[in-house]
C-alpha cells in the first residue's frame, strides 16, 4: 500500500520532493532538536493522487487519523476536545515556495462547544473567542470560498462602532459577536453552515490545500517561474501554539542576514499578542526584532542561538517564523530565504569567506539574471507613484527623458543636449538613429525579442515593449493611457526596464556601482567585490568562450572591457543605414553593371574603415563578420510613403521626381509576401553581382591595414542563411578568389576562415555535408527558432504568445530561452554531424539565446565552443558559463 503521511521526526530536508519545502524543513528542525510543535506531513504523492482522480486517495484519512492520534497522545488532549481542546494548523507546502496556494488555516478543532473549554482552560475568554473568529474567517475564505474582504468589512464596522483603533481593543463579547456574524456570513454566502466537527474541519482543509494547487493564481505563478505542473503540494498539520495569549506572547519573522543587502545581523519583525498571520497581513504595525530583546530577553537569546544553528546547518540565509507562547519560544518554519540580487552575491561571498561554503558553491548560488539587475541603474522606488502603464520588461534598467515619437526628433533633441525616450508602436531599422540617441525605447507592440528589444539590449538601452495599455499616435505625437490620460511629445516620462513600468515625470535614479566596476575595473567593498570575485572564478573554470555581437568600434571596445573574447557576430547591414542608404539605393537602381560597380566602389572604403575600426578594438581576438543578410528592399523607402509622394505630385498636375518614380518601381518589383523567407542571406550573394566581392574586399583590405599598423587582426567571414552545401561552396569560391587578389596586391597573406550560420532546419539536418565547406558553424538561433516553429517573430509575439504562455504551450518564449526539444535537438544534430565530418570544427551561437542564462547551460552541455551575445550581456554569459561548468562537475575547483 502507498504511504501518504509522515511524522516530523521521520523526514529531513533531503525529502523536499515528497514532503514539500515546509514539511521537509520542519522535519529538519525537529531532527536538530529545536523546539518545533509536533505534527505530521501529508505528502505530495497524496496530492498527485487526488489531482489525478478528483477524490481523496484510498486510506489517506485512516493514516491521518493514526498520526493525529500520536500528536493527541503526546499532548494529552484530543482534537476539539470540549473541555480542553487540542487545536492544529493546516498549511500548504510545495517543493518551491509558491504564492497563490491556499492560505494557512489556524485553530482547527474549535467549535461552539470547545471554544468554551478553551476559554476555561486558558483562563482567557477573550483569547478563546479571538481564536474561534480567526478559524471561521480563515476556514470560510480559504476552504469554503467566501470573499475575504467581506470578513474584513465586518471587522472594520465593528471597530468603528466601538471606536477602537485595532482588534486588540475588542473584548471577549465583541469577538463572540463577531464570530457569530462570521458564521452567519458563511451560511449566507455558501448555503452551508460552518462545520462543527473537528475531524471534518481537518479533512476539508487538507483537501482544499490539494485543490488550491490548480487555482488560477498558483497556475499563473508556476508559469511565470517555470515550475512544473505535476509536482503537487504537501500539507503540514501541526499542533497550535498561541502568540495571541497576551503581552507575554507574540509572533515574528526573522532573517539570519539582511535579505536586501546581505549584511549579517538579526533582521525581521515581531508583533506582540498576535498570531503569525497578523505579522504578514499588516493589520497592525510590528516592532523590530531588536525590540524583542527588551520585551522578552530570554526568548530573544534563544532565538538568536537557534538562528545561528540554522544558518550554520543550512549554510545559507535562513528565513524563520516563530511564536512565543507565554514566554516559551517555538520555531514554526524555516527555509532558505529569498533575497535580492545584491544580497545573493554578498551572502555567497561572505559565507565562502567564513568557510561555511566553497567558492564554487557560492557561484552556484548567484545567477546571471541577478547580475543583469545589478548592472543597470535603478529607480528609487520609494519615490514612484502609480505607473501610467505596464509592458514587457525587455531590457533592464531605468531611464528618464522627454517622450518623442520619431527617430529624427529623437536625434534632434539629443543633439541639443536633451534626454529623450523614443515612443513607437514598434520599431524598424529606420529607427536605429533615434534608438541610439534615446535613453530608452517604449513600444506598444512587440515582445522581448522584437526589433526594439533586441537592438535595445544590444546597445544597453532601457526598453519596455508591448505596453498595450498605451494608444500611440505618432501623427499626433502623443499617446493615450487606458484611463484617458494624454501624454504629449516633450512630456518627461520614466521607463523602468526591469519592472516593465512607465511613469510620468522624472523618477530619481540610483547609480549602479557594478556597472562602474565593469567599465573601469574600480572595485569597492561589498557587492562589487562579490561580483568581481564571482566573475573571476567563473572565468577560471568555464569551458565556453564568450564573444559579443557588435557592429561598431565603440560596441566592440565596450564588449572587450566587459570581458568578451572576440566578436561572434558583426552585422554588416547596420553599416548601410543613414547617409549610406543612398549608395545602396544606387546599387539597387543600377541599370547596368557599370552603374552597380560605381555604387559598390563608393561603399567599399566606408566598409573597409568600419571593419578596420572593429578589428582594432578587438586586436588579437576573432571577429566574425556576417555578409549582408536582410532583403535589399529593407534599404529602400517605405512603399506607402513613396506612393503618396508620387500620387500627390500627379494630383497637382506635376510630374513626380524621376528618383521617386524609379524607387517606387523598384520597391514594387522587389515586394515579397514573406521577406524572411525570400531573397536574403546567401541568396543575395549568389544573385546580386559584386556584392560579396565588395564586402570581402573591404574585410581583406581592413586586415591588411591593421597588419601594416602592427595589429594582429583575426577576421572570420560568415555566410548567412545557407540551406545547401552548394550555396556555401559557390560563395566560398568567390571569397577565396577575392582574398587571393588582395593578398597579391598587398603582399600580405590574408587568411580569413569561412563558415556559415546554421539558421535553417535543412542546414542542421545536412550539417555533415555543409561542414565539408565550412571551417566553423555559428547557430543563428533567432531564425532557426522562427523556421523550426513556423513563426514570424514580430507577428506572433504580440498576437498569441501571451495566450500560449497562459495555456502552458510554452513554459517560456522560445525566442527568449532555447526550445530544447525542437531547436535544441537540431543544434545537437548539427554539432554531432558537423564534427563527424570536420573534427576540429569550431562551433558557437550568435542568436539572442547566447546571453540567456538557461540557454548558456544548454550550449555548454551541447559541446559548443563559444556563445556570443550583446555587449551588455557578456558579463552575464561569463558568469553562467562558469556556473554551467560548475553544475556538471567539469571543474574540480573547490576553492
Amino acid at each position: 500500500m502507498v504511504r501518504y503521511v509522515y511524522d516530523f521526526a521521520e523526514g529531513g530536508r533531503d525529502q523536499v520532493d515528497l514532503l514539500g519545502g515546509k514539511g521537509a524543513n520542519l522535519a529538519e528542525m525537529t531532527g536538530l532538536g529545536l523546539p518545533v510543535p509536533p505534527g505530521f506531513i501529508v505528502s505530495t504523492e497524496a496530492c498527485r493522487a487526488f489531482l489525478a482522480t478528483g477524490t481523496e486517495p484510498e486510506g489517506l484519512f485512516k493514516e491521518v487519523s493514526r498520526h493525529l492520534s500520536a500528536v493527541e497522545s503526546g499532548a494529552g488532549r484530543r482534537l476539539g476536545q470540549p473541555d480542553d481542546p487540542l487545536l492544529v494548523s493546516v498549511r500548504s507546502g510545495a517543493r518551491f515556495s509558491m504564492p497563490g496556494m491556499m492560505e494557512t488555516v489556524l485553530d482547527i478543532g474549535l467549535n461552539d462547544d470547545s471554544v468554551l473549554g478553551l476559554a476555561k482552560v486558558s483562563g482567557s475568554e477573550r483569547f478563546a473567542w479571538d481564536s474561534y473568529r480567526r478559524l471561521v474567517q480563515m476556514f470560510g475564505s480559504t476552504v469554503m470560498g467566501v470573499d475575504a474582504t467581506l470578513f474584513d468589512r465586518m471587522m472594520t464596522r465593528l471597530k468603528e462602532r466601538r471606536g477602537v483603533p485595532d482588534d486588540l481593543h475588542l473584548d471577549a463579547a465583541d469577538l463572540a459577536e463577531l464570530t457569530e456574524a462570521y458564521k452567519q456570513l458563511v451560511h449566507e454566502e455558501t448555503g452551508d453552515h460552518f462545520p462543527q466537527s473537528p475531524a471534518g474541519q481537518l479533512r476539508r482543509a487538507i483537501l482544499a490545500v490539494f485543490g488550491s494547487w490548480n487555482g488560477d493564481r498558483a497556475r499563473l505563478y508556476r508559469r511565470r517561474e517555470h515550475i512544473p505542473d505535476d509536482l503537487g503540494t504537501a500539507v503540514t498539520v501541526q499542533q497550535m501554539v498561541y502568540g495571541n495569549f497576551g503581552p507575554d506572547s507574540g509572533s515574528g519573522v526573522a532573517f539570519t542576514r539582511d535579505p536586501a543587502t546581505g549584511r549579517p545581523g538579526l533582521y525581521g519583525d515581531y508583533l506582540p499578542n498576535a498570531q503569525g498571520e497578523d505579522v504578514v497581513s499588516g493589520i497592525r504595525n510590528t516592532v523590530s526584532l531588536a525590540d524583542l530583546e527588551h520585551l522578552d530577553p530570554h526568548a530573544y537569546r534563544q532565538l538568536r542561538g537557534h538562528m545561528r544553528t540554522l544558518e550554520r546547518h543550512y549554510r545559507d540565509l535562513c528565513d524563520i517564523e516563530f511564536t512565543i507562547e507565554r514566554g516559551t519560544l517555538w520555531m514554526l518554519q524555516t527555509r532558505v530565504g529569498k533575497r535580492t540580487a545584491e544580497a545573493a552575491f554578498t551572502i555567497a561571498a561572505e559565507l565562502a569567506g567564513e568557510g561555511l561554503i566553497t567558492a564554487t558553491e557560492g557561484l552556484a548560488r548567484v545567477s546571471g539574471d541577478g547580475l543583469a539587475r545589478l548592472m543597470f541603474p535603478r529607480f528609487d522606488t520609494s519615490a514612484t507613484g502609480d505607473p501610467l502603464a505596464h509592458g514587457i520588461p525587455a531590457s533592464p534598467g531605468a531611464a528618464v527623458g522627454a517622450a518623442v515619437f520619431d527617430s529624427a526628433e529623437a536625434v534632434r533633441r539629443a543633439a541639443a543636449g536633451e534626454k529623450v525616450v523614443l515612443v513607437r508602436r514598434e520599431t524598424t531599422p529606420d529607427d536605429l538613429p533615434g534608438m541610439v540617441a534615446a535613453q530608452a525605447v517604449l513600444t506598444s507592440r512587440g515582445g522581448k525579442t522584437s526589433h526594439a528589444a533586441v537592438v535595445a539590449r544590444g546597445m544597453g538601452k532601457v526598453c519596455v515593449c508591448g505596453a498595450e495599455e498605451l494608444a500611440v499616435d505618432t501623427a499626433a505625437r502623443r499617446f493615450t493611457t487606458r484611463d484617458g490620460t494624454l501624454v504629449d511629445e516633450g512630456t518627461v516620462i520614466s521607463v523602468d526596464g526591469s519592472a516593465g513600468a512607465v511613469y510620468t515625470g522624472a523618477v530619481p535614479l540610483v547609480d549602479s556601482a557594478v556597472m562602474r566596476y565593469l567599465e573601469t575595473g574600480e572595485r569597492t567593498a561589498g557587492v562589487v567585490d562579490a561580483v568581481a570575485d564571482a566573475l573571476h572564478l567563473a572565468d577560471d573554470i568555464r569551458r565556453l568562450e564568450v564573444r559579443a555581437n557588435a557592429d561598431t568600434p565603440e560596441d566592440a571596445a565596450r564588449a572587450r572591457r566587459f570581458g568578451a573574447q572576440g566578436i561572434g557576430l558583426c552585422r554588416t547591414e547596420h553599416m548601410f543605414l543613414g547617409e549610406r542608404r543612398k549608395l545602396v539605393e544606387e546599387m539597387i537602381l543600377a541599370r547596368d553593371d557599370a552603374a552597380r560597380d560605381r555604387a559598390l566602389a563608393a561603399l567599399l572604403p566606408l566598409q573597409r574603415e568600419d571593419f578596420a575600426g572593429i578589428l582594432e578594438a578587438m586586436d588579437g581576438l576573432p571577429v566574425t563578420i556576417r555578409l549582408l543578410d536582410p532583403p535589399l528592399h529593407e534599404f529602400l523607402p517605405d512603399p506607402t510613403e513613396l506612393a503618396v509622394r508620387v500620387g500627390a505630385a500627379e494630383a497637382r498636375g506635376e510630374r513626380a521626381s524621376a528618383r521617386d518614380t524609379e524607387l517606387l518601381i523598384a520597391v514594387r518589383r522587389m515586394h515579397e509576401e514573406n521577406p524572411m523567407l525570400g531573397l536574403r542571406g546567401v541568396r543575395l550573394a549568389l544573385v546580386v553581382p559584386g556584392l560579396v566581392a565588395m564586402q570581402v574586399r573591404a574585410i581583406a583590405e581592413a586586415v591588411v591595414q591593421r597588419t601594416r599598423a602592427g595589429g594582429a587582426p583575426e577576421a572570420e567571414i560568415m555566410v548567412p542563411l545557407v540551406g545547401d552545401v552548394t550555396e556555401l561552396r559557390l560563395v566560398r569560391e568567390e571569397v577565396e578568389q577575392v582574398l587571393a587578389e588582395v593578398s597579391a596586391e598587398s603582399g600580405i597573406a590574408v587568411r580569413c576562415p569561412v563558415g556559415t550560420m546554421i539558421e535553417l532546419p535543412r542546414a542542421a539536418l545536412t550539417s555533415g555535408r555543409i561542414a565539408t565547406e565550412a571551417e566553423f558553424f555559428s547557430f543563428g538561433t533567432n531564425d532557426l527558432t522562427q523556421t523550426t516553429w513556423g513563426f514570424s517573430r514580430d507577428d506572433v509575439e504580440a498576437a498569441f504568445f501571451s495566450a500560449y504562455l497562459d495555456k502552458g504551450v510554452f513554459a517560456a518564449s522560445p525566442f527568449e530561452t532555447i526550445d530544447r526539444e525542437g531547436v535544441g535537438r537540431l543544434v545537437g544534430i548539427a554539432v554531432a554531424e558537423g564534427r563527424a565530418t570536420r573534427s576540429g570544427l569550431k562551433i558557437g551561437v550568435c542568436g539572442e539565446h547566447g546571453g540567456d542564462p538557461d540557454s548558456v547551460h544548454f550550449f555548454h552541455a551541447a559541446g559548443l565552443d563559444y556563445v556570443s551575445c550583446s555587449p551588455f550581456r557578456v558579463p552575464v554569459a561569463r558568469l553562467e558559463a562558469g556556473r554551467a561548468a560548475n553544475a556538471d562537475g567539469s571543474t574540480s575547483d573547490t576553492r
